[in-house]
């Protein structure tokens, strides 16, 4: 599921759209929640991803038994990895299959450029390899090298993060995210349990209402906020400050402002690492200082 910083990201994301193209308020939190949906598409697209890793190395299999001249492994063919546990689970997931079936443009081609070429790259690994000739097997190791084989060939591949760019717009800009929650996936999985369900995208009403609260009240009081934060600068105009630098420092102050449960500490730090997805270098460095001084006079714990 997105956590609150995942959340606060989609917030920033909307008031940045917001000020490129003004719209209702109405439309611009359904615009929110659609891009967050769209997250969950990404989501089960990786996944299905490994799932036709998979099914590609079956296809491999099938093709060598069907050769004329045969090699001992083609006779007797390693299948190590098509009997991963993890992949199986994955394979078997219900909410994986009947969400893929209503939207089949997640479906991967088992020819697919992308695919193959992966296909080719992992099994031409070292780890690939010393994981196929490894005698003993267990749970764990094979939960360990799918964890590992995901972050090497999915998360890390720049062939799939370009790929997605041209697929859906959104996608490269979630990809952190959806990542995340895969590699959380792979280290829910259970030996002996059934796997049902997959991470949701939003876990309850609560987090729902934070997220639409914390549009609504930055949006409502941004010109109030936007003149507290002119007297917090120091040797530096407001307009020298990059719009998104703005909007996360006014998010920021804003939820300081209006979620008095929430410790200031604790929406200093989500904002920082927030400014480390989204701005410069240094603009974390920045930001902290400005949400510092900020708590510190109007004594905000």
């Amino acid at each position: 599921m997105l956590g609150r910083r995942q959340i606060r990201e989609k917030v920033i994301e909307s008031l940045y759209s917001y000020h490129q193209n003004p719209i209702k308020f109405d439309v611009l939190e359904k615009n929110m929640f659609s891009e967050i949906d769209k997250i969950y598409h990404l989501y089960i697209y990786q996944l299905n991803f490994l799932v036709a890793l998979k099914d590609l190395a079956e296809r491999q299999i099938e093709i060598g038994k069907k050769k004329y001249i045969k090699s001992e492994n083609d006779t007797n063919p390693n299948q190590k990895f098509i009997t991963n546990k993890v992949l199986l689970k994955l394979e078997e997931n219900d909410e994986r299959l009947s969400f893929t079936s209503k939207n089949q443009d997640l479906k991967w081609d088992i020819y697919d450029e992308l695919l193959v070429k992966t296909f080719q790259r992992m099994t031409a690994g070292k780890r690939y390899q010393d994981f196929m000739k490894e005698e003993s097997s267990s749970f764990e190791k094979d939960q360990k090298f799918i964890g590992k084989l995901f972050l090497r060939y999915i998360a890390e591949n720049d062939d799939f993060h370009e790929h997605l760019e041209e697929k859906e717009m959104s996608w490269a800009d979630d990809f952190h995210i959806s990542n995340s929650m895969i590699q959380k996936t792979i280290g829910f999985f259970k030996e002996n349990e059934p796997s049902h369900t997959l991470i949701k995208m939003i876990k309850d009403e609560e987090d729902r209402n934070f997220a639409r609260r914390l549009l609504k009240e930055t949006l409502n009081h941004w010109e109030e906020t936007e003149k507290k934060l002119e007297t917090k600068l120091e040797n530096w105009d407001l307009e020298r400050i990059s719009l998104l630098d703005k909007i996360i420092l006014i998010t920021a102050m804003s939820e300081i402002d209006y979620f008095p449960l929430t410790p200031a500490r604790v929406i200093i730090n989500e904002y920082i690492e927030i400014s480390k997805v989204f701005s410069t270098d240094r603009s974390n460095i920045f930001i902290n200082g400005i949400l510092d001084k900020y708590t510190r006079d109007i004594n905000r714990n």
